[in-house]
């Protein structure tokens, strides 16, 4: 009663202030209502996208499969598929292999796929200014020049990740500050100007995408998917700008929640944009994809009567 003794940083005082009771240690766990939801979604939509690269694999010489490089659709799909795995590593008890792994992969598979998207738009522009034999744009398309953005984009994200795990690495961190009686495991990012020089290169590269797919929106083609690239960038741009904020009045595994859920949300906005309005055709109208259906529609609107 005459002197007050502080409680060790694993316990805490109870209500009387008279004992200190031991903390619990929580964090974003498989056995959660939240995480197992966050994880069951995850493996869901990465099985979805198997499946939708597996559609896409047996319809490879259909010409909706075979417009705007169908190589590029399996890079992008493959990614989208490790984008979505990759939620996985928020999720359980972080140790110093998930903390190290977390930006790793976060940063390249997601720079993969927005690079890939970049890729496909400029693809669908070049072929569209392809008018002359002579012309550079037709060097740069047969020479296949945009077969190095993927590649040198994520060389440059790469080589952030490096910076950041040679001079301030993510570690395993404890929060005994939000919540009463609880001690929250979370992966500490290291260094914050690293972090956000990743995420910031990440959204620079995403923006300059939606610029790039948004020129592109009224190319003229019954297979240009320029509109559909344009709309995905939009959403995905939309989700990232949103979790800022969000990540900013949100601390322990709400945070992380709010992490893979906006990883998700981002990968399966890319996935339906992008890919849900070829699988509807390949599945359920077979015959507007092929040459002889778009030639046999192409003929029935030139013959309407006025």
């Amino acid at each position: 009663m005459d002197q007050c003794v502080k409680c060790p940083d694993h316990q805490y005082a109870n209500t009387e202030r008279s004992q200190c009771l031991q903390r619990a240690v929580t964090f974003l766990d498989y056995q959660d209502p939240l995480g197992m939801a966050l994880a069951c979604t995850a493996l869901c939509f990465s099985v979805l996208t198997a499946a939708i690269l597996g559609v896409f694999v047996r319809h490879q010489h259909t010409p909706i499969v075979k417009a705007n490089n169908r190589a590029l659709s399996y890079i992008l799909l493959i990614s989208l598929t490790f984008c979505f795995l990759c939620s996985l590593l928020f999720i359980g008890r972080p140790n110093t292999a998930t903390c190290t792994l977390q930006p790793i992969a976060f940063g390249l598979v997601f720079t993969v796929a927005v690079s890939t998207i970049l890729a496909k738009t400029v693809t669908v522009i070049l072929a569209f200014k392809v008018t002359a034999p002579g012309r550079r744009m037709r060097q740069l398309l047969v020479s296949g020049a945009t077969n190095f953005i993927i590649p040198s984009c994520s060389l440059i994200q790469l080589t952030l990740c490096g910076i950041w795990q040679g001079t301030s690495p993510p570690f395993v961190d404890s929060d005994t500050h939000s919540e009463q009686g609880h001690i929250i495991i979370t992966c500490n990012k290291g260094s914050v100007t690293a972090f956000y020089c990743g995420l910031g290169y990440l959204g620079s590269l995403a923006l300059g995408t939606f610029m790039v797919a948004f020129l592109a929106r009224n190319l003229p083609d019954t297979f240009n998917e320029a509109k559909f690239l344009t709309f995905s960038m939009l959403v995905f741009c939309s989700v990232w700008l949103t979790f800022l904020p969000v990540h900013h009045s949100t601390k322990g595994k709400v945070m992380v929640a709010v992490e893979v859920f906006s990883i998700l949300a981002s990968s399966a906005g890319l996935l339906g944009c992008i890919f849900a309005p070829k699988c509807y055709v390949i599945l359920l109208k077979p015959h507007s994809c092929s040459l002889r259906g778009f030639r046999d529609k192409t003929l029935c609107r030139s013959h309407k009567p006025s």
